[in-house]
């Protein structure tokens, strides 16, 4: 385990640090929990009690809560603060370079593993085993792609993007540099496109388009993201998806828009750039939603919503109106019986 000390930690962060700059520290915890050993970080004025009781060897806390206050004293437990003018971003910096350490980038071809003939895998990129690398695919430098992966033929996938385990990308669709697909993405499965008969048969209708992924995008363990049925279903440059959501045949996801677990888009959908669908929000097909429109966990999107803002409930309205009517809903029992009572 390698260890810091706080003086290496804030010339890293350009932090300042108050108390003891030889204090090391080998792991990272949470404030509450942290030992001696490890390394805390807050960012909460309501946590500033913790100081006096935390145990860990370095706190990296934001500046100005402790612009006006006198800081306690942490060397009595031969603790450290650093600080730095954003802590939770210069822990997230700091996480990264701890995330290179524990799991560092691969090189090579692993074996047993499948790479079609004529496809050029770059000295930098990493194959792991039991994947399947289809033909006329184009792989980026640094490209990693770890066992039991499927990459169907004419994919194209850029620089520096982490396939991780178990990921499956269909036929003819594209994905950028500098992505990660957790494990169990599924990238261009068929559009959910039947037609009934007369007899009420449902016939399917051949889904040919394709999935594109556009640069800085991040994709959560087992969410799906399917191929339209003529063009392509479209996730722009920077839009962070989690865990287990669905995005439907011939979607567009703008720029930068966070889709959080659960979340499920029926096909056709336009969302616009910056916006956040908390978990498990349902949107309809064939509608657009504004940029910078925001919708509260479960809300249900039936209609296209032209102005930016916060919604909340199913069908989803005003947030700040929702929320009178919640309160509203919950008495509407009694105010039944009052009603009774007076009409009697």
């Amino acid at each position: 385990m390698i260890e810091f000390s706080a003086t290496q930690i804030a010339m890293l962060l350009g932090g300042k640090v108050v108390g003891d700059g030889n204090r090391q520290v080998s792991d990272i915890a949470p404030i509450e929990t942290a030992q001696a050993h490890q390394l805390a970080f807050l960012t909460d004025a309501k946590y500033l009690p913790a100081l006096d009781t935390t145990q860990a060897g370095i706190v990296l806390i934001t500046s100005s809560l402790v612009e006006n206050i006198s800081l306690p004293s942490m060397e009595g437990r031969g603790g450290s603060l650093i600080l730095v003018e954003n802590a939770r971003a210069s822990m997230g910096q700091l996480l990264q370079l701890v995330e290179k350490t524990i799991n560092p980038v691969r090189t090579g071809i692993e074996q047993p593993s499948f790479i079609s003939e004529g496809v050029q895998i770059p000295e930098d990129a990493y194959i792991g085993a039991f994947a399947y690398i289809g033909k006329n695919v184009h792989l980026g430098q640094g490209v990693q792609i770890y066992p039991h992966c499927y990459i169907g033929d004419n994919v194209r996938i850029g620089d520096n993007t982490v396939l991780y385990a178990g990921v499956k990308v269909y036929y003819n669709c594209e994905i950028g540099t500098n992505c990660i697909l957790h494990a169990g993405v599924v990238i261009g499965g068929d559009g959910f496109g039947f037609e009934p008969d007369e007899q009420g048969v449902n016939h399917k209708i051949p889904q040919l388009g394709n999935v594109i992924i556009e640069d800085d995008v991040e994709i959560g363990a087992n969410t799906t993201i399917d191929r339209a049925m003529m063009g392509s279903t479209r996730i722009q440059r920077n839009v962070k998806i989690d865990n287990l959501v669905q995005v439907a045949h011939n979607v567009q996801v703008g720029e930068g828009t966070i889709l959080c677990s659960q979340v499920g888009i029926a096909g056709s959908t336009t969302i616009g750039k910056h916006c956040i669908l908390a978990g498990q929000v349902g949107v309809a097909g064939h509608i657009t939603i504004a940029d910078n429109s925001i919708f509260g966990a479960q809300s249900g999107v039936a209609g296209t919503i032209r102005q930016s803002g916060t919604y909340q409930g199913s069908p989803c309205f005003d947030a700040m109106q929702w929320r009178k009517a919640a309160v509203v809903f919950k008495q509407l029992p009694e105010m039944y019986k009052q009603l009774n009572d007076l009409s009697r």
